[in-house]
């Protein structure tokens, strides 16, 4: 299954189902971002490492110095941006590539619904595979050799 078809699928999920569900972790509200915040990851992310200035200058659309900074520092208190001084400027860069951001982020959301109640896994499960049904029958050969594979590898750890 190609890995940016699954992404996006995963991705639609978690926005259909985001507002259904009260963030119960840490994790989840680590892996959240809004709307700045996830375009400010965006510029890191292409960027690599940069300061308040740099980012600035890469937004589409004026922002204020301190809503750029105050925004940074929220990214790295929620451990997204590792930051240095070389200068007399934070220096910003991102903790994680945004594949493994978005790895984490669907994982913290799936693991958020297996924890609910048994309704919320049957509506995520079933949700899920109607989504991948009706993109293509394809996709769910590929969705049903990764759980057998799956399958294999906790049969041989053996019981937890």
């Amino acid at each position: 299954m190609p890995s940016a078809v699954f992404d996006v699928l995963v991705s639609n999920m978690i926005h259909f189902f985001k507002n259904r569900l009260a963030r119960g972790t840490e994790l989840i509200g680590q892996m959240s971002l809004g709307r700045l915040e996830f375009e400010l990851m965006q510029i890191l992310w292409s960027r690599g490492a940069s300061n308040v200035r740099e980012v600035i200058q890469e937004l589409d659309r004026p922002l204020a110095y301190t809503t750029v900074m105050t925004t940074l520092d929220r990214l790295y208190k929620k451990n997204l941006l590792d930051r240095h001084m070389p200068d007399r400027a934070f220096v910003y860069s991102p903790r994680l590539s945004r594949e493994e951001w978005e790895r984490r982020r669907a994982q913290s959301f799936v693991a958020g619904f297996l924890a609910g109640a048994p309704a919320s896994r049957d509506l995520l499960l079933s949700s899920f595979l109607d989504a991948v049904g009706q993109h293509d029958a394809v996709l769910l050969d590929e969705l049903e050799k990764k759980i057998q594979k799956k399958r294999k590898e906790l049969f041989r750890r053996g019981p937890s």
